[in-house]
């Protein structure tokens, strides 16, 4: 069948919906999950990095387009996946249960080769390790903790419509990293597979959001030295003269530049935050939590300590556009004044202008007679030589009496011909 043509991306986008699927897990399973962090280079570090795993073990090397990867390794399970900040492998193996809760369980990343391990490409922002265990859950199941997690700090619920329970103490072991423990019961391998990628999800995505919180301390300090120096200035303006404000713009321009740079620095690490926190309530949400007598759920927990930090970093956002939009309005303000000054001068300077235009204007009339006796001298002067040409023929009258005689009609005409340009110049302004 002929199709119209495609989008390049069209087979991208639409496998974008099956990327990072959960996988079928059964218990008892060993989890070791690592969060890297790492910039753009970093991501292809990461990919030659597994690449190096799987040639050592005689596999196929990865796509060098493909975001995830999950295949079995000699005596391990790893998972790979690419994303937008990070990069998280996840390591798993099957493990004897049968002393678990007795002794220090052994986390599944013992299974992997350490020296490889201990190069993994990035600065690690977070590890946990997850053991899954068998069996229905039961009231005395706290008890397999006692030897992984810290029982002063231990925090649990059961998730899965109550079909599993999960323990966790949210610190930092002598390993590096956290711990967590789950009581499968008799969830299916897919169900199973599914809740444990949320899991690791969660602490994922915790972790990324807390990225944002030394940001937002920084951003207060900064805040408030910029707010201090808003303040001034709003004051200094108040009361400036008018030579002053050249130099208090400049002031507020260079304010306003701060300002806007550290909001370009730290919007996107605001603005990746702000879906982090709301990726873990969607997570914690999809595992369906119920309270366990005695301890606080995974939920609550993250109310209760997690809630300061979201809160810290919505607050640095909103100071950080308070700020902006006041620099911008105490900018707009010093703008309209210097612009009223500036009207304010124009109208003087007009009204310089008009005034000598009056003092023009009359030079001008004083000119203009002076200019209608100039004219009337020469034009009678011209009558009388022509009185004394017409004499020869019969003009009656002397000339001195004919040039007398026309020295009021000329000047009249004269000045009407003034009159009459000065009208028409005036008519065509």
């Amino acid at each position: 069948m002929h199709q119209p043509s495609a989008h390049p991306q069209r087979v991208a986008l639409h496998n974008e919906i099956h990327a990072r699927p959960p996988e079928a897990m059964a218990a008892p399973l060993a989890l070791s999950h690592f969060v890297m962090l790492g910039d753009g280079g970093g991501r292809e570090a990461s990919r030659a990095h597994l690449a190096a795993l799987l040639r050592d073990h005689h596999l196929p090397l990865p796509d060098a387009q493909g975001t995830h990867l999950r295949l079995d390794v000699g005596g391990f399970r790893v998972r790979w996946e690419l994303h937008t900040e990070f990069v998280t492998w996840t390591f798993s193996r099957p493990f004897d249960a049968e002393g678990f809760g007795r002794q220090e369980p052994v986390p599944a990343a013992q299974a992997v080769p350490q020296e490889w391990l201990a190069a993994l490409p990035g600065q690690m922002l977070h590890a946990l390790h997850l053991w899954v265990l068998p069996g229905e859950p039961d009231a005395q199941d706290v008890s397999l903790t006692r030897h992984v997690l810290h029982e002063e700090t231990l925090v649990g619920a059961t998730v899965s419509g109550g079909h599993a329970r999960v323990f966790t103490d949210f610190a930092l072991h002598a390993d590096g990293g956290s711990r967590m423990v789950l009581l499968a019961g008799q969830l299916p391998p897919r169900r199973l597979g599914r809740l444990v990628q949320r899991l690791l999800e969660v602490d994922t995505y915790r972790m990324a959001a807390l990225l944002g919180l030394p940001a937002a301390r920084e951003s207060a300090t900064l805040l408030a030295v910029a707010e201090g120096e808003l303040a001034a200035l709003a004051e200094a303006i108040r009361v400036a003269g008018r030579h002053e404000e050249p130099q208090l713009l400049d002031r507020l321009t260079r304010l306003a530049g701060q300002v806007e740079s550290h909001y370009a620095a730290t919007h996107s690490r605001f603005s990746a935050s702000a879906a982090y926190f709301e990726l873990v309530d969607q997570r914690l949400a999809d595992i369906h939590e119920q309270r366990l007598p005695g301890l606080q759920t995974l939920g609550e927990f993250f109310e209760r300590r997690l809630s300061p930090a979201r809160a810290t970093c919505a607050w640095a956002v909103r100071r950080q556009d308070a700020l902006s939009q006041r620099v911008s309005r105490i900018s707009n303000l010093l703008r309209t004044r210097v612009e009223i000054e500036q009207q304010q001068s124009s109208q003087a300077l007009l009204a310089t202008m008009n005034r000598r235009q009056d003092l023009q204007l009359q030079l001008q009339a004083t000119v203009e007679g002076l200019s209608v006796a100039a004219i009337t001298y020469y034009i009678v002067g011209l009558v009388s030589y022509l009185a004394k040409g017409a004499a020869a023929i019969g003009w009656p009258f002397s000339p001195e009496a004919t040039a007398a005689c026309a020295i009021p009609f000329v000047a009249g005409g004269v000045w009407l011909s003034l009159r009459r340009l000065h009208a028409r110049l005036l008519a065509h302004r």
